[in-house]
C-alpha cells in the first residue's frame, strides 16, 4: 500500500467516525480500502461496526448527490470538460447514460454493484432530473449491503485487512451476478409495463 494512502488512513483514524464519513464522501481513496481499514478499527475497539456502517453509508451518499448535482445543473458539457478530474471517462458516462434511459430509475440501486458503472449512474440520474428524494433512497438502500460486507471482511482479516482484494473476490461475484439479475427482472418488469400500458 502506498504512503500517501497509508498517511491518509492514519489521519482518518485520528476523526474516528468523522473520518469514514468524510472518506467515503471525498473518496480520496478507494471506498473498498477504506472500508476495510474500518472494519480494522472495529476489530480492534476503536469504533462500533453500527456506527462504521451508518457513516459509510451517509459519506457514500453524499459523495453520490454531489454528482447528481453536477449532472443537474452543470450538465453534459460540463462533464465531459471536467470528468476526467471525477475519475469518471466519457465512456463511462455514456455506457451509464444508455442503462439508465434504457431501464429507467431502477439502475440507481442495482448498477450500484456493477464495476463500470457504479460511480457514473449517478450522473445520468441528475441529467434526467430524477427525483432527489427518490434518487438518495435507492443509492443508500443500495450502498448498506456494500458497506456491510467490506466492514465485516475488514473486521474478521484484522491485521491483514490490507488483503481486502483477494478476500473480498468470492463475496463480490455473487453480488455482481445478483445486481445482474435484479437488473434483468426490473427490465422484464419495466418491458411488460410497457407492453401493458400500449395495450389498454
Amino acid at each position: 500500500m502506498g504512503d500517501l494512502i497509508h498517511s491518509v488512513l492514519l489521519y482518518l483514524e485520528s476523526l474516528g467516525y468523522w473520518g469514514i464519513f468524510l472518506g467515503l464522501m471525498l473518496e480520496v481513496i478507494p471506498n473498498e480500502l477504506l472500508l476495510a481499514y474500518a472494519g480494522y478499527l472495529v476489530s480492534k475497539g476503536e469504533i462500533s461496526f453500527i456506527g462504521a456502517i451508518i457513516c459509510a453509508v451517509i459519506g457514500g451518499t453524499l459523495a453520490q448527490i454531489v454528482l447528481y448535482w453536477i449532472g443537474r445543473y452543470g450538465g453534459r458539457p460540463f462533464l465531459e470538460r471536467y470528468g476526467k478530474y471525477l475519475l469518471i471517462s466519457k465512456h463511462h458516462i455514456d455506457v451509464a447514460e444508455s442503462w439508465f434511459n434504457r431501464y429507467g430509475t431502477g439502475m440507481i440501486f442495482t448498477a450500484r454493484f456493477i464495476p463500470i458503472v457504479r460511480h457514473a449512474i449517478s450522473i445520468p440520474g441528475g441529467l434526467a432530473r430524477m427525483p432527489l428524494g427518490k434518487f438518495t433512497l435507492y443509492t443508500a438502500l443500495a450502498l448498506v449491503p456494500y458497506s456491510f460486507l467490506y466492514v465485516y471482511l475488514g473486521m474478521a482479516l484484522k491485521d491483514n485487512w490490507e488483503k481486502i482484494d483477494e478476500v473480498a473476490g468470492p463475496y463480490i461475484k455473487p453480488l455482481i451476478i445478483a445486481a445482474i439479475v435484479l437488473t434483468l427482472l426490473y427490465v422484464a418488469y419495466q418491458f411488460f409495463m410497457k407492453r401493458r400500458n400500449r395495450a389498454s
